[in-house]
């Protein structure tokens, strides 16, 4: 198992372990990134595509405003209209116009959208066999210690 300094080819070492950490996590977090890319590759789809999806199956059957989407988003500074827009090309969402307010588009995740999710789901336990580098406690309390950074 590399350390991060390996991974990084880092000489000297860092200012401080919260240094370390912060780095750490962007370097982790990038590596994460291009695992799901490489993963949604073969759908034709993009990891933030995929997180609007996954937003709108969430809802469904209920629609959800652009808003809505954006605020959910892992990444807040993606372009959730050009997302929603490419998933619409591709059928995976459509785009209404609310009944009762006409300047407030309804999105919804269609039936082949719908259908997308559930093959990105039957390739989970696969996925997952990528993070089994720490055991379900561990994972547990990363992710205790991930939501107590936030704070």
């Amino acid at each position: 198992m590399a350390t991060i300094e390996q991974e990084i080819k880092q000489q000297k070492k860092f200012g401080s372990e919260y240094e370390k950490l912060a780095v750490n996590i962007m370097f982790t977090s990038g590596w994460l990134y291009n695992l799901n890319a490489a993963r949604f590759k073969k759908f034709d789809i993009t990891p933030e595509q995929y997180n609007v999806l996954r937003i709108l199956r969430g809802s469904f059957p209920k629609p959800m405003m652009l808003s809505d989407i954006t605020c959910r988003m892992l990444d807040k500074s993606s372009n959730a209209t050009r997302l929603v827009e490419k998933l619409r090309m591709k059928g995976y969402v459509k785009r209404e116009l609310c009944p009762s307010n006409r300047r407030q588009v309804d999105i919804v995740v269609t039936e082949k959208g719908l259908s997308l999710l559930t093959k990105i789901d039957n390739e989970s336990a696969e996925w997952e066999n990528t993070l089994r580098g720490v055991t379900k406690t561990e994972a547990q309390e990363l992710n205790r210690l991930l939501d107590k950074l936030r704070k």
